[in-house]
């Protein structure tokens, strides 16, 4: 009884009559705000009604093409780049390290030459070199009988040093500076010193062609690099980068040789790219040791972690809280590790899927440098009296470098999304009204259509269902063989 009920409620109330469905059809194709339908409904010619159905059905066509393409346009993941130029009245001056390209002192080396190829297996963590087997059988021995010597130690005591002997003169924006105002790091090139590495507020540029001005003294009678070549180079290396990163020279630093006055003109230069997929950065990568993301705070970070794990201790190159790394294991494992890592791509830079992707805001400085020989016949007779060195050891030691900016504005250059969503909702928007008159008031009304028609075809389906056979208990329904036998005396 209770289905039945269904069914009759289902009959009279929501499945309308066919005249009903058919008036109901007649007035939306009257009524809709989709153009052109109306047209075709009410005309009364053949001929109008087959050009209005053709009209219809080919700027529906278009539609429907035009914004697919435009669903495909967005789904590659377009982008733009923008350069925009913005002046100011001041800028922040970047940070600069500073390296003497004579890594050690000569009277801490001449007896140990085997330094110079301990510290490219060191510097190898940042940078991979490659060191010949013929070195091996040495490296062996001295590790055996130097277990304790420490190559940080001895790097930091008998590197280059930066005090009033070396420094000779600085100066930043008309006020003097002094070694105290450079921090040491490691790097490479061993002992290096960094200007401004605390990105002070107070360090900004307000004029331009003014800036950082300095005089070193190499002293290359004290210091040297690879001694069985002798003196390959002389003079100062650096790298300009941000305050708030730590310096990367991968052999491509700026070089000044002696005897020479270097200029320098900088730009500022902020890159901001978009996160994936419009772009390769993820802006939720955040470092442990580093203020800021970049990708190589991120690399080193995470060298430091697989060293850690495979070693069980930390090279000191290397940022981390880790146990320090003695000289043997330097050798013995942290080297063939580093090797690994690169073979392997445990630590990769670049797309958004690698360990280390680029970083979505970060500011390069490009520089433009020029030289010219350091020091008039005057200057070298001035100098040769203060600091009572002869003329030639004033041309074959000091080297004079000038950092500026080469105007108060900076470059940014923005990679924006070629195609936001609204963006891609005006263009459906403006494609379905040129051709098709449509709304989303319209969008709506077929949605409302269509979804009416649904349900009375449900409705339909569910009532002309064919009623399911019964399976009967045989004991119950069917007769048995003694009814039957009963059934047929009494017929």
């Amino acid at each position: 009884g209770i289905s039945e009920k269904i069914r009759l409620y289902l009959i009279k109330k929501l499945l309308p009559h066919l005249e009903d469905r058919r008036k109901y059809h007649q007035d939306f194709a009257s009524s809709t705000s989709f153009h052109g339908v109306h047209n075709i409904v009410q005309t009364r010619s053949k001929t109008r009604k087959v050009l209005w159905l053709l009209v219809v059905a080919g700027c529906l066509a278009v539609v429907i093409w035009q914004i697919c393409s435009r669903f495909i346009y967005y789904f590659s993941w377009p982008t733009t780049t923008t350069v925009v130029v913005q002046y100011v009245e001041n800028v922040k001056f970047p940070a600069v390290t500073f390296c003497n390209l004579n890594r050690f002192q000569t009277h801490a080396v001449s007896n140990l030459r085997i330094i110079f190829v301990i510290w490219n297996i060191v510097s190898g963590v940042l940078q991979k070199f490659v060191t010949e087997d013929k070195y091996s059988q040495e490296i062996n021995d001295f590790l055996h009988g130097n277990q304790n010597f420490s190559i940080k130690g001895f790097t930091r005591k008998n590197g280059f040093y930066l005090n009033s002997s070396t420094l000779l003169e600085c100066e930043f924006f008309g006020k003097p500076c002094y070694p105290q105002d450079f921090e040491h790091v490691f790097t490479e090139y061993g002992n290096c010193f960094t200007f401004n590495h605390n990105d002070l507020p107070a360090r900004r540029v307000s004029l331009s062609g003014r800036g950082l001005h300095l005089l070193f003294d190499v002293q290359q009678e004290k210091f040297t690099d690879e001694p069985a070549l002798g003196y390959t180079d002389a003079g100062i290396t650096f790298v300009i980068h941000s305050p708030k990163e730590l310096p990367r020279f991968d052999g491509l630093g700026l070089l000044t040789p002696v005897g020479t006055h270097a200029q320098v003109a900088i730009r500022q230069l902020k890159s901001i790219i978009q996160e994936y997929p419009w772009g390769e950065c993820k802006p939720d990568i955040k470092l442990q040791y580093h203020k800021i993301y970049s990708t190589n705070g991120c690399l080193q970070e995470c060298k430091a972690r697989y060293i850690q794990d495979w070693c069980g201790c930390l090279p000191f190159v290397l940022p981390g809280n880790g146990t320090e790394c003695d000289l043997l294991k330097f050798y013995n494992c942290v080297y063939p590790a580093v090797y690994d890592i690169e073979i392997k791509g445990l630590c990769t830079v670049g797309t958004h899927n690698s360990t280390c992707p680029t970083p979505c805001e970060e500011t390069h400085y490009p520089t433009t440098i020029t030289y010219s020989s350091f020091g008039g016949e005057k200057a070298i007779k001035y100098f040769s009296t203060k600091l009572k060195k002869s003329p030639e050891y004033i041309r074959q030691n000091l080297v004079r470098i000038d950092i500026k900016y080469h105007d108060l504005s900076y470059k940014i250059t923005q990679q924006q999304k070629a195609l936001t969503i609204s963006e891609l909702l005006a263009d459906v928007g403006g494609q379905l009204g040129l051709f098709c008159g449509a709304s989303m008031i319209t969008i709506i009304e077929l949605l409302e259509y269509i979804f009416t028609n649904f349900c009375w075809m449900c409705i339909f389906l569910l009532l002309k269902a064919p009623e399911m056979p019964q399976w009967n208990n045989p004991s119950q329904n069917q007769p048995t063989h003694k009814e039957k036998k009963k059934g047929i005396q009494e017929c």
